[in-house]
């Protein structure tokens, strides 16, 4: 049982970097006080990818689209318009 231990640390310990990344000049925590003030990361589906290729198209959509659902929203909460939180109305 010691020896399956062994090759089981090992094999998930292996150095799995590629010699074609070169982090030399990398900073470390440069990006960290962005993402402690929160951040919001949406995998946009394959079929609408054509419509929205980017972070500025998806931003200019939803931005023209949030006055009709805010006005829709009226004074209901989002956790009770959207109880599970996967983007669909509440059932």
């Amino acid at each position: 049982m010691k020896k399956t231990e062994t090759v089981k640390r090992t094999a998930r310990d292996r150095d799995t970097m590629r010699p074609e990344y070169d982090f030399s000049d990398g900073v470390r925590g440069a990006t960290a006080l962005r993402y402690a003030r929160g951040a919001n990361v949406v995998v946009i589906d394959a079929d609408v990818l054509d419509v929205f290729p980017d972070a500025v198209a998806v931003n200019q959509a939803l931005r023209a689209l949030a006055p009709v659902l805010r006005s829709r929203r009226g004074t209901r909460s989002k956790r009770a318009c959207n109880p599970d939180g996967n983007g669909r109305p509440g059932t």
